[in-house]
């Protein structure tokens, strides 16, 4: 019996999907990425926004990896190569977004929305990393990029803000 070519809700009971799949918010059937990304942000604000910047680097790099290795995992056991079900690259890339953010609604909702533009538009260099590299990594290299780019906007919006 060969395994399924797609991965959701039916695979619930695996362990290892249910973390690709952002604690299954990559289960929605409208826009999981950007209900990822929903859910990345609120456990940003309830569990890493207090945690120093060090700290938070950390458990980024943490899930990338162990989202990286996870993600080649689900790949091979269940025949797929990028479904939109796998959202842990949503959550290490928001969660990059959100890196020195204040813990203010609207520079959240700012991170959250410029994340999501960069994602979906797939601008220079994100679209050439998506397009390029395979596999695990390539699954969160552009959510990577796009929350690198992300970052780099708001920062820079923050500190010309200041400025003024």
């Amino acid at each position: 019996m060969s395994a399924p070519r797609a991965i959701g809700w039916r695979q619930w009971r695996d362990p290892e999907v249910v973390l690709v799949c952002g604690l299954g918010s990559g289960f929605s059937p409208r826009a999981p990425g950007t209900v990822g990304s929903v859910v990345a942000v609120a456990i940003w604000w309830l569990a890493l926004s207090s945690l120093p910047l060090p700290a938070q680097l950390v458990v980024i790099a943490i899930v990338t990896a162990l989202g990286t290795w996870l993600t080649g995992r689900v790949q091979r056991r269940y025949g797929v190569t990028d479904p939109s079900a796998i959202v842990v690259d949503e959550f290490a890339g928001q969660w990059i977004a959100l890196l020195a953010v204040p813990q203010n609604p609207w520079m959240v909702l700012a991170a959250f929305g410029l994340f999501r533009l960069f994602d979906i538009w797939k601008p220079w260099p994100v679209g050439m990393l998506e397009r390029r590299i395979g596999g695990a990594f390539g699954v969160m290299v552009d959510d990577l990029a796009a929350g690198v780019m992300a970052l780099a906007v708001l920062q820079f919006t923050l500190c010309g803000l200041q400025h003024i």
